[in-house]
């Protein structure tokens, strides 16, 4: 009638399909979309390419695509744009960072690595490409303990800046090393009680554990490797029950692979949902979506600093 006021049961506007607006910028812009296992299970069945930090640095050095969208925290997009500086690398996230990164600042390393001249500077990939650039190799948890025992034994080394990596590394090779005292944030709440108590609960159950953990986690453990490694192992195993201590992004990934087998993500210290990166989970379907959209955040790096970080990042993948 006339006059009337509008229903107030109109039709809501519908949500965006940002899966297929993605698909549809990935191939007007002729990009590739690699995800981090840690990353939120709907952006990992839309990536190109999921992985550990090693196999995303490695498919990032030999990609032919135009730009690179990286799903993960900012030093693995660095990493990405030092490997391909002619190319495009975009971040959902400049916020999604890293603790180990964050524990390392620049200033004090520099400071650290000049009290020990002699020392050869192993970097774990965990940090910034200003520490890459004052590091002599970069390595990854699953290349770490080849590239430590390739180093001649009279040659010292520093580790950084991963602690619990670092004194795994020494217990696996039997090289002392000087550490950095960095930690992940994530690894650092898995507690042994929780892991012990775990088994008690599953007593069919293997522990599959990543060296960040603390070594009294690690002493519990059936395997211990990176992502890639666990999810491997896992794959390849007979037994059916698992119990995983590290970032719960994998459990997608594993699950997908052994939907028969049974996986159980180590918690916090009380329980915590802390077992969730919340650096990786800043990243969005819809921050990637405005991300490819607008070109913006991309990741920019001064040429200098780009090629300091390279070389240590091409003797890593030549010694992998």
């Amino acid at each position: 009638m006339p006059g009337a006021f509008p229903s107030k049961e109109s039709t809501p506007t519908p949500l965006p399909d940002y899966e297929a607006g993605i698909a549809r910028l990935k191939r007007e812009m002729n990009a590739v979309i690699l995800a981090h296992y840690y990353q939120d299970s709907e952006i990992q069945d839309l990536a190109d390419f999921v992985g550990d930090s090693l196999q995303l640095s490695q498919q990032a050095a030999k990609t032919d695509a135009d730009v690179i969208v990286f799903c993960g925290v900012l030093f693995m997009a660095e990493t990405a744009k030092i490997l391909n500086p002619g190319k495009l690398v975009l971040l959902p996230d400049m916020k999604a960072g890293c603790s180990l990164a964050d524990g390392c600042p620049a200033p004090l390393f520099r400071a650290f690595r000049e009290r020990y001249p002699d020392h050869i500077v192993i970097s774990y990939i965990n940090c910034s490409a200003e520490i890459k650039a004052l590091s002599d190799i970069i390595c990854t948890s699953s290349n770490a303990e080849k590239i430590v025992r390739q180093i001649p034994a009279d040659k010292p080394i520093l580790f950084a800046p991963d602690r619990h990596l670092g004194a795994y590394i020494q217990k696996k090779t039997g090289r002392q090393m000087r550490l950095w005292q960095g930690s992940c944030l994530v690894h650092e709440t898995f507690t042994e009680r929780s892991i012990i108590e775990l088994r008690q609960k599953y007593p069919r159950a293997m522990v599959l554990a990543h060296p960040e953990c603390s070594e009294a986690v690690l002493r519990h453990a059936d395997y211990i490797g990176s992502t890639a490694g666990i999810l491997h192992f896992a794959e390849q195993n007979a037994a059916t029950e698992f119990i995983v201590a590290t970032e719960a992004g994998i459990l997608h990934q594993m699950q997908k692979a052994c939907p028969a087998k049974t996986f159980i993500a180590a918690p916090g210290e009380g329980g915590c949902a802390c077992n969730l990166c919340p650096h990786m989970r800043l990243n969005t379907l819809e921050k990637l979506y405005h991300d490819m959209k607008t070109r913006q955040p991309a990741i920019e790096l001064d040429e200098p600093l780009r090629q300091a970080a390279l070389q240590p990042i091409q003797r890593m993948l030549a010694m992998s």
